[in-house]
């Protein structure tokens, strides 16, 4: 069992909780992620791991409640336990990989979008331990769906705002702002991080693209088992079959097929689509039948 040790609303629907975890905690590195189960009959959430505490032996998850697992969970409070919380998995972020005379060359901006601001932020946080110094661009729809703006102030070189109302900061899309500041601000940077729903994702990875900034992305949103066997994460990366939770979350933003992997997402809820994947995908469906169901 782990203990809920903080709890934190961070909108009505998107909340932060503190699990005492010590081993994870000891081992985890940006970009990896857990997998929790409420109780023993839960469902398996794949989650970000959105910041850890050695010393204290914690590690902290952001979720929004979209699902009854996740609206389930947002009900748990301080001092409740859950039954299961596995990690570290998945690969760390490329960026735990290179020396520190590598990451002084580079330029970074991360773009996250909504949620995707919690797993930007270890990232960023990992960078400021070590000296290095980055960009955020944080895109919501509006300025009541912005998280960990001041988290992100503390370890951010800069935090750049953009609200598609224009509620907050810049008004317009995340995208629109990340080219004003290269075209028009004269920014110049030579690595992007794009975290956040896949299609803001994929219009994003469009126009680093355009601006020549090469970009990594996290496909930890299509995720559903986590562990490769039920293969709802399976995405084409440079005409190559990955999945995103054993391959991943990390790939290249400028070879992801976003257009598939969205369909196939739409297609996976049902047991008919399910079945027309698997004949469309033959032997590369990879299927171990793990019957998770996703977050229903």
């Amino acid at each position: 069992m782990y203990k809920i040790v903080k709890k934190r609303m961070l909108t009505p629907t998107i909340y932060e909780m503190e699990i005492d975890a010590p081993r994870i905690a000891k081992s985890a590195l940006p970009g990896q992620f857990v997998i929790l189960k409420i109780n023993e009959k839960g469902e398996r959430i794949p989650l970000t791991i959105s910041d850890y505490d050695a010393k204290r032996g914690t590690v902290s998850i952001v979720t929004q409640a979209v699902g009854k697992s996740t609206m389930e969970l947002m009900n748990y409070e301080e001092g409740d336990y859950i039954s299961d919380f596995v990690g570290p998995l998945g690969r760390p972020s490329d960026l735990c990989e290179k020396t520190p005379e590598e990451l002084s060359k580079m330029n970074i901006i991360f773009v996250a979008g909504g949620v995707g601001a919690a797993p930007v932020y270890p990232q960023v946080k990992y960078l400021h331990e070590r000296g290095i110094k980055a960009d955020v661009l944080i895109g919501a729809r509006n300025k009541d769906l912005l998280i960990l703006v001041d988290e992100m102030k503390k370890v951010a070189e800069n935090v750049y705002i953009a609200t598609d109302d224009g509620s907050a900061g810049f008004a317009g899309r995340a995208t629109d702002l990340l080219e004003d500041l290269v075209k028009n601000q004269g920014k110049e940077y030579n690595h992007a991080v794009i975290i956040g729903p896949m299609i803001m994702m994929k219009f994003t990875s469009m126009a680093t693209k355009a601006l020549n900034i090469p970009s990594i992305v996290s496909l930890n949103p299509i995720m559903v088992d986590g562990t490769g066997m039920c293969g709802a994460c399976r995405v084409v990366v440079d005409g190559e079959v990955k999945f995103a939770c054993v391959d991943g979350p990390e790939f290249d933003g400028h070879k992801v097929d976003y257009d598939g992997a969205m369909r196939r997402q739409t297609m996976y809820k049902t047991e008919e689509g399910k079945a027309k994947l698997k004949f469309e995908e033959g032997s590369t469906h990879k299927n171990g039948g793990c019957g998770c169901g996703g977050d229903k």
